[in-house]
């Protein structure tokens, strides 16, 4: 709660138990102008999707972003194609959050980033990164167009990512779940990475789950920074 009381998400409704409200007299006057309805902690598990829900539940508007390339082309950004677990795609939110990228751009049939799950997953981050709902092959190819733009993908058969020079803006492209990249968004990747297994002489798990990966590529990206 601490982290929507913070940011600049309009509150439209805060359903909360009269312990919360008692213990949180500070933060209720001096950064909410709404009224505060109070319900009892069974009323909250009635509404809540959770098993054990907190104190407080908050109804809130959600929020519109837009986007220009030219804002874009000097930042890092992620996009994801087809990503189907709402406990995926709320964990790369909050990497995002954490190695200071602001924007995500996921393809249209990507899980909605309002899901109960996706908000739960992101622990706060959902407040703070721009999430964008774009067609693909529009949004890549207009990214194409841009001078000296680098657009990354991770592939088996890519180089390895730890001996890359890696810049410092483009964009990073991460494949579904169950599929990887498909055919369609590699033709636009002009540098493919991979991260290797350890040792690489020996049998190990088959992939990594997206939202790890997506934390070694991103901290690789960082590390280069330093």
């Amino acid at each position: 709660m601490d982290e929507l009381l913070n940011s600049n998400i309009q509150i439209i409704d805060l359903l909360a138990t009269k312990n919360w409200i008692e213990k949180n007299q500070n933060i209720i006057s001096s950064k909410l102008n709404i009224d505060i309805i109070e319900i009892t902690a069974d009323e909250l598990k009635k509404i809540s999707s959770l098993t054990t829900p907190n104190e407080v539940f908050a109804v809130v508007k959600q929020a519109e972003f837009t986007f220009k390339i030219d804002e874009i082309k000097s930042e890092l950004s992620l996009f994801l194609e087809s990503i189907n677990d709402p406990g995926n795609l709320g964990t790369i939110i909050r990497i995002a959050d954490w190695f200071g990228i602001k924007n995500i751009f996921c393809s249209n049939d990507s899980v909605d980033v309002y899901n109960p799950k996706v908000v739960q997953a992101s622990m706060g981050a959902i407040y703070r990164i721009k999430t964008h709902y774009v067609d693909s092959i529009d949004f890549l190819t207009e990214l194409n167009q841009v001078d000296n733009f680098n657009i990354y993908g991770t592939f088996l058969e890519g180089d390895f990512i730890y001996k890359q020079e890696l810049s410092e803006s483009g964009l990073i492209i991460m494949g579904s779940e169950s599929h990887g990249i498909s055919k369609d968004i590699e033709s636009f990747i002009n540098q493919k990475l991979f991260i290797p297994n350890y040792p690489q002489d020996l049998k190990t798990s088959e992939s990594l789950n997206i939202s790890v990966a997506t934390a070694i590529v991103c901290s690789e990206f960082r590390r280069k920074i330093f």
